[in-house]
């Protein structure tokens, strides 16, 4: 196995937590398409928003994740890059698309819970607790239809990838 291993799912479902343990097991390389902006444009998520745009900011969402793909490396994405009909069609045709669900109350609690809440923007205005349900009831059939294998990742990091493994490892079974 040599593929990319895309992570997708809602902001807070655990994306760069098991990515990283992921690319530890796989002995792949690891990469966030939001750090990987941030540090392309040398501000935080929110303030280039706040400046530029959201259609801007997925264009350039857009040009991190074809940057960042590459055999051998776990990508954790951000939680709307499946709102682009390209990324979405990207990542299923060059690797393994995994989406992280999580219930809604859960995102709620880990994002409030999150110290780095401030840099992801809100999406609605809204107060996260909020916004989370309605944002997760658009992007539902979006996750469904970029992801090769759906994860339950209410359960510990660890759980979570010792069941990425076994659902790539019935792939390449298939095969």
């Amino acid at each position: 196995m040599s593929f990319p291993v895309y992570l997708i799912g809602a902001r807070g479902c655990g994306k760069t937590t098991v990515g990283k343990l992921l690319a530890r097991q796989l002995s792949y390389q690891f990469c966030d398409t939001d750090q990987q902006l941030q540090q392309h444009l040398d501000q935080s998520i929110a303030e280039f928003v706040a400046q530029h745009g959201w259609e801007t900011f997925r264009q350039q969402e857009h040009q991190a994740l074809l940057t960042v793909t590459s055999d051998n490396t776990v990508v954790a994405t951000g939680g709307g890059i499946v709102l682009r009909d390209d990324n979405r069609q990207h990542m299923r045709q060059s690797g393994a698309v995994i989406w992280l669900s999580v219930d809604h109350q859960v995102l709620a609690s880990r994002l409030t819970a999150d110290p780095e809440m401030e840099q992801r923007p809100t999406l609605t205005g809204r107060p996260i607790t909020e916004e989370i349900y309605e944002v997760l009831q658009q992007r539902l059939p979006l996750y469904q239809q970029a992801a090769h294998h759906c994860i339950d990742a209410n359960q510990p990091p660890e759980k979570v990838v010792i069941d990425i493994l076994t659902a790539l490892s019935r792939d390449s079974l298939t095969a």
